[in-house]
């Protein structure tokens, strides 16, 4: 079962999205909060595996209640759901450490998937915010970046660079474990060490630090 915390200043979304949760089989909500700060409290209290999180809030804003969840020694994945469709919403939340990003009108059924694939290990982007994200972070030819990128990596096991490779090509945890015949709380902890020696606490960073390096385009 995926737990679910939905953090929204207005009732009638959280309301409609609970509704929306209670249609699957699968994904619970076990708690709801009207802003950034009492998101942080909820989390503590009912420890989410995925927390479906406002952008825009009175007070604390998600952006910032999401960079205040990455500190926490076991964070929630975070899901931005927002109406705000721009690229600095977009690049603000995953900058924060967020996994994905959603429009508020995105249908119930897709809602539910991302939910189960951001639970899963998977980053949640439309394909033109993956453009964007690309267009912002990537080398697009910048050898120096590329060189930067490769000499970062350099510093990890043969077996970190090649979840590096699979989190570049977009595959969850589960996935990863099948190909390196392994579990996926062994991947989990493969990146826990990733994470502390590349200091970078985003899933979106060390992808795209991967497609720098050209992993993302090795043979699976």
């Amino acid at each position: 079962m995926i737990h679910v915390l939905i953090v929204d200043d207005d009732p009638l979304v959280r309301a409609g999205l609970r509704f929306i949760f209670d249609s699957a089989d699968d994904v619970e909500c076990v708690g709801e909060a009207t802003d950034g700060k009492e998101s942080i409290v909820e989390v503590e209290r009912v420890h989410p595996d995925v927390v479906l999180m406002d952008l825009r809030m009175p007070g604390m804003d998600g952006r910032e209640a999401t960079a205040e969840l990455m500190k926490l020694p076991e964070p929630p994945k975070v899901l931005a759901l927002t109406t705000f469709d721009t690229d600095a919403h977009v690049l603000s939340v995953l900058d924060a450490g967020a996994s994905g990003y959603l429009l508020k009108d995105t249908p119930p059924a897709e809602i539910i998937d991302a939910v189960r694939e951001t639970a899963e290990g998977r980053t949640i982007l439309s394909s033109r915010h993956a453009r964007v994200l690309l267009d912002k972070y990537s080398v697009n030819g910048n050898n120096a970046r590329k060189d930067q990128a490769i000499e970062a990596l350099s510093q990890l096991t043969e077996r970190e660079r090649e979840v590096v490779q699979y989190v570049a090509q977009g595959l969850t945890n589960a996935e990863i474990g099948k190909r390196l015949h392994c579990s996926p709380a062994t991947v989990k902890a493969h990146l826990a060490s990733i994470f502390t020696q590349l200091q970078i606490t985003n899933r979106v960073r060390l992808a795209v630090l991967g497609h720098d390096a050209g992993l993302s385009d090795s043979p699976t």
